[in-house]
């Protein structure tokens, strides 16, 4: 007989989640994945070259998620430490199947959905830590750094590729850019992925930010859209 599975010495912390646009039911997260610089006008805003070379990616902390409420705005709390955070909108893919070095022409069918993200950003700690050329998760990787709209499934959106990524801020249009214009496809950006990680059911990727990326402060409301996808509603608190 197997020997018991000790009990924890705490209470195990709870599965992080998002919500599914339409249904009750509930998406567990895995991992958060982050593909930087995948539009060129934002790399160009950013300083860096926006040719083809291969995509780079970061991480952000699974409970650093934060889902939509079914009703009303997602409040987030002004993170401590920064005193220039900035607003980054992205389409997130929603990872549904598991594989390794996925084919460009297979990467689809791993896809559950998509949803609106906010890959929140301490710009003064993340410059201040690459001019030291340190390694700068600080700045990406804190609680509540990932405020997500609830998941359209791929059987009601189908596989966006075009289409306009808005981002209002206090009604004001900060941030808009064509999906068309990313540098790396989604199909592209999971093959390339999956040959570094496994991928698995709970994974999400934010795929990129248009430009106009820029700072907030405590009271501003802001408002992703995307057609065919869920609206994301956040104010910071």
């Amino acid at each position: 007989m197997p020997t018991p599975h000790p009990d924890y010495v705490f209470a195990p912390a709870p599965q992080p989640f998002l919500t599914i646009f339409g249904s009750e039911q509930l998406f567990p997260l895995r991992r958060v994945f982050c593909v930087g610089r995948n539009y060129a006008a934002h790399a160009r805003e950013m300083g860096a070259d926006p040719s083809r070379e291969p995509p780079f990616f970061f991480c952000k902390p699974t409970d650093g998620v934060v889902p939509a409420l079914r009703t009303g705005a997602t409040v987030i709390a002004y993170p401590p430490q920064t005193n220039d955070l900035h607003h980054e909108v992205e389409m997130v893919v929603a990872i549904g199947k598991a594989g390794a070095a996925i084919e460009s022409t297979q990467a689809l069918n791993h896809v559950w959905g998509y949803g609106l993200g906010l890959d929140l950003t301490r710009r003064d700690i993340q410059a201040g830590l690459k001019a030291k050329g340190h390694p700068w998760e600080m700045g990406k990787a804190f609680d509540q750094c990932a405020p997500v709209s609830a998941l359209t499934p791929v059987s009601t959106a189908g596989h966006p590729a075009r289409g306009v990524l808005r981002l209002e801020v206090n009604g004001i249009v900060r941030q808009e850019g064509d999906l068309a214009d990313m540098i790396w496809s989604v199909a592209e950006t999971i093959a390339h992925l999956s040959r570094y990680v496994a991928l698995a059911p709970g994974d999400l990727i934010f795929t990129g930010t248009p430009e106009g990326v820029g700072p907030i402060v405590r009271g501003d409301e802001l408002r992703g859209s995307l057609a065919g996808l869920a609206p994301l509603h956040v104010r910071i608190a």
